[in-house]
């Protein structure tokens, strides 16, 4: 069987303030900016890998979800609970150095993990956790 990730869904509450964290500090392509009813969906993803995106969604598009849920997931966004995505590197430091650069809330600088990676995490601006792991 052969079946890969095409693409995750991260949410986002200030469609510019992701778009300039994915795209200008991460240095990801902008590959969909989709408008609907008011809100926006941005796919993106990194250069060379058009096979696979990420893409950034308003949280609360689902009409399934109740005023309850919408409140409950707000809530978590902004406790950071909610999302998050695991990406690599081949160059961490430099790429952490960027996040710095870049204005990047840190929630972690570059670590050497007991479990056998070394990694660092930090939160895009809805508050989703991304962690960024060396590869070596």
């Amino acid at each position: 069987m052969d079946i890969t990730i095409h693409a995750s869904f991260l949410p986002h509450d200030d469609p510019d303030a992701s778009l300039a964290f994915y795209r200008d500090t991460l240095g990801f392509e902008v590959r969909n900016d989709a408008g609907y009813a008011g809100m926006r969906w941005i796919t993106v993803g990194p250069p060379g890998q058009p096979d696979t995106s990420i893409v950034l969604q308003p949280p609360v598009a689902d009409p399934g979800v109740t005023d309850d849920e919408r409140r409950t997931i707000v809530e978590m966004m902004a406790k950071g609970t909610y999302a998050g995505i695991v990406l690599s590197t081949d160059d961490l430091d430099s790429i952490f150095e960027r996040l710095r650069a870049g204005g990047a809330e840190i929630s972690q600088e570059p670590t050497e993990q007991p479990y056998g990676v070394r990694d660092c995490a930090v939160r895009d601006p809805a508050g989703n956790l991304i962690r960024i792991q060396e590869l070596r």
